[in-house]
Formats: structure tokens, sequence, C-alpha cells
């Protein structure tokens, strides 16, 4: 069956449009003109961008720009595209026009449809351009909006699942806290450390993740919006901007502030590609963190078994009773995804030329997917991985009692060329620390007593008081 339509019109003449579409002719030239990727806006941004339109309309009302009939109109409809409840009529793909004036287009066609359609007893006409756009530009709503969606899943969403990740290592790392193992450098047997102590270092890790999000917000959280087309806030009322950005504060609860300089945040998306540096700083710290429980939970039988992750699901169609540490898979793939992602934002940042950066959508895109994916396998790690994981104390203890480099303490006491030597000793010869050491004579001959042998040799001691 063909798909009715209406036709509607704009500056450049008329379009088919599908009957029952909120949006109008602008919207329906970019979703013909831009099938790339099937690919469109996120949620997340496309209600920021009513959050804006919400924002500058309550803001136009108090300076006289727009009548209160229009302005309520245009604020309700906001509100329904914030919940949610539009999404399907915002069909622009992300890969679009770079400045993302077809999406800010497509905003305002969808918002004066319905509050056309709620003043339509008052005989009231609510035009895309002239009201909901009323003292904007896409160069400074779109930007905006993008902001204030990536500020609001940062402060929202991912940090709050960051925290659940931090106290599930914290938990675990005073859980661990006396098992001894062995620690590891060049993937080579080192000297003793403590379960807990690793634990630690990776909660610290998800911490110092939190304290990097943290420590961008204030750029992050900077918005252009009232400089309109170039900086200059043309067609803008007097006290426009900063009233719009305070409005939109108070309504998201979020740190959004104005921009400090007005041609710097709509020339530049520093802010954005500081804030992608982040989750990719953290991206590597969870692609360690998951690298190193898959070591340490190796095996069972083969590998290293100093942990036991939990078994999710059968990890293996032609291997009965295989399990696989899927989690840590899935996250890494994230982290992979992350950095990729990164780079996207990275490049995208050398698309600003003089007054205007046109490679905001696919920054947008990337940004929001990556903090979507953080936050979630940052859930996923904690509750499904982390807070089921079991210590192998006694597998721990002795791998850790196995290492030659337990050798280390003897080096005080008859230096380190005699120490290796002991070392070497008894990795040829499959013997412990102090059967080697006893076996090359050090005892005999007095350099050291079996029982200071013993007393240096105690794992236990070897880890140190840091926590």
């Amino acid at each position: 069956m063909s798909e009715e339509f209406r036709i509607e019109h704009d500056t450049m003449g008329e379009v088919k449009v599908p009957k029952d579409a909120l949006y109008s002719a602008q919207t329906q030239r970019a979703v013909q003109n831009f099938p790339i990727s099937g690919k469109t806006l996120e949620s997340a941004h496309i209600a920021a961008l009513a959050q804006v339109k919400k924002a500058a309309a309550k803001a136009n009302l108090e300076l006289g720009v727009l009548d209160a009939d229009r302005a309520g109109a245009i604020q309700k409809a906001a509100e329904a595209v914030i919940a949610g409840e539009y999404d399907a009529h915002f069909p622009i793909d992300v890969f679009q026009t770079g400045s993302g004036t077809s999406s800010n287009m497509n905003t305002n066609e969808v918002l004066a449809s319905l509050a056309t359609k709620a003043l339509e007893s008052q005989d009231i006409d609510v035009h895309p351009n002239d009201h909901v756009n009323a003292s904007q530009s896409s160069n400074d709503v779109f930007p905006t909006s993008v902001h204030v969606a990536v500020t609001q899943a940062l402060v929202n969403s991912l940090i709050p699942a960051m925290e659940t990740l931090a106290t599930s290592l914290e938990k675990k790392a005073k859980e661990f806290a006396q098992v001894v193992k062995s620690g590891r450098t060049h993937l080579m047997d080192a000297t003793p450390v403590t379960l807990g102590q690793e634990f630690g270092g990776y909660a610290a890790q998800v911490r110092y993740g939190i304290e990097r999000i943290e420590a961008s917000l204030p750029r992050v959280a900077e918005v252009p919006q009232g400089g309109t087309a170039v900086g200059t806030g043309i067609n803008t009322p007097a006290g426009f901007s900063a009233r719009v950005v305070e409005i939109l504060a108070e309504e998201t609860g979020l740190p959004i502030t104005e921009a400090r300089n007005h041609f710097e945040a709509q020339a530049n998306r520093d802010g954005l590609i500081e804030a992608s540096g982040q989750l990719r700083t953290i991206a590597y710290g969870y692609m360690k963190i998951c690298n190193d429980l898959r070591w340490m939970g190796s095996g069972p039988n083969t590998g290293l078994g100093e942990i036991a992750i939990p078994d999710l699901q059968p990890g293996s169609s032609i291997m009965p009773g295989k399990v696989n540490p899927v989690i840590c898979e899935a996250t890494i793939q994230v982290a992979a995804q992350v950095i990729g992602n990164d780079t996207t934002v990275a490049l995208s940042s050398t698309n600003g030329a003089f007054e205007l950066n046109v490679g905001i959508p696919v920054m947008a895109s990337n940004l929001l997917e990556s903090i979507r994916l953080l936050a979630n396998s940052s859930t996923v790690m904690a509750e499904k991985m982390i807070d089921g994981l079991q210590a192998n104390e006694e597998r721990a203890r002795f791998l850790a009692e196995a290492s030659p480099s337990i050798v280390t303490p003897l080096n005080k006491v008859i230096g380190y060329e005699s120490a290796a030597k002991i070392a070497k000793h008894a990795v040829a010869n499959k013997m412990t620390v102090k059967e080697a050491t006893m076996d090359l004579g050090f005892v005999s001959d007095g350099s050291i007593t079996e029982a200071d042998l013993d007393k240096a040799l105690d794992v236990t001691t070897m880890i140190g008081d840091y926590k």
C-alpha cells in the first residue's frame, strides 16, 4: 500500500511529506538528501533540543518577543518532546549538514505543528522560524543542545554508574585485604601483593575517572545560546542570552552556564573534545581492569585461577561445561568503541572554520553513545561480575610462595647477586626459594640462619602497609 502524502512548501518550493508526519518541508528535504546510515539523533539529544526551545520560548515571552498563547503552546509541545512522546518524528540521519540545521528545523517544525494544533480553536498559527526559532539560530541552538545532552548524560547517568562500580570494587578490596598473591610486572612473577591492594587500585582508577569528568564539566556545560548566527547575537532582544541560559539551568537542574566568549563557543567544540578525551581515558582503564580479571580468572585448571568470576552462561557450543569471562569481553568491546568514537570526535574538531564547526552532529552522536555504553557497562560490571567475584585464596597463596621473586628480601642479607643465583637455581631445579637457598649452602655457611630465612621468605611480610 502506498503511503499517503500531503504537500508542504518552504522557500525552495513544494515538497511531498508523509500525511501524518508532524514535521514539514525542510525536514523532508533532509530525509531525502541524507539516506546514509539509518541512524538518527539519540533520544537524549532530541530531548535536549526541546529543552532549549522551551527555555527560548519562555525567555521570548518575558522579553516581549512572543505572545502568551504561542509561547505557552510551544513550551507545552516541548515538554511532550522532552518526555520522548514524538521521537518517531525526528527521522533525519546523523550524517547531515554539519551545523545541525536540519535537525534544528526538524525540532522547529514538530513543535510548530503541535503548538498550532493546540491553538486550533483560537485560529492561531505557530510558525517554525518566526515563532519556535525566534531569537535563535541553528548555529547556537544545535551546539547548545549537544552540550546540554552531554552534561545531562554525564551527571545523571555515567557518574552514578561509575560510583556504583567504584563502590563494588572498594567492597572487594576490603574483602580481599588478607589474600596474598603473586605480583606481576611484564606478565612475569614479581614480589607479592594482596588481591585487596589490586582491587583498591582498580577502585581508585574508576574514582579518578569520575574526577576527570567532574573537572571537565565547567567547559562541557558552557553553552553558546544567544550568539545566533556567528556569535554577535543578531536578532536577539537585550538580556535574551543570559535569561535563556538561566532558564535552562533551572529547568534541567544542570550546571549550565553562558559562554564567556560567544565567538569561541560557536567556532569551536573544545568542551566536547575534552569530554570525549576523558571518556577515552576511562575506556582504557576499563580495558586494563577487565584484562587483569580475565588473566586472574583464567583456567579453571590450566590458567592462573586466582579468582573465580561468576558463571553467567554456557561458553561454548561444542565444549560442554565451558564458561567464559563474558562481562570482561563485552566491556573490552565497549572500550574499543569508545576509543573509536573519540577518534571521530577529535577529527570532527578539525571541521571548524572561522565562526562555526561543521562536524557537530556526529560529535554529538558519538559522545552520547560513548556515555551510554560506559554507563551501562559500569553497572553490568558491578552487578553481574564484581559483586559475585570470589578469591581462590589457597591457589593465590600457593602461586605467591612458588614465585622466585620472593627471594627479593634476601638482597639486604646476602646481596643482589647471591639472591639472583638462588632465584635462578630455584627455577632451573624446580625448587622453592628456601630449598634453593639451603641447597646452595647459604644456611650451612652461616650467611643466614634457617629461622631468619623463614622470616625473610614469609610472603605476608612483603605486602607493605599500603591499603
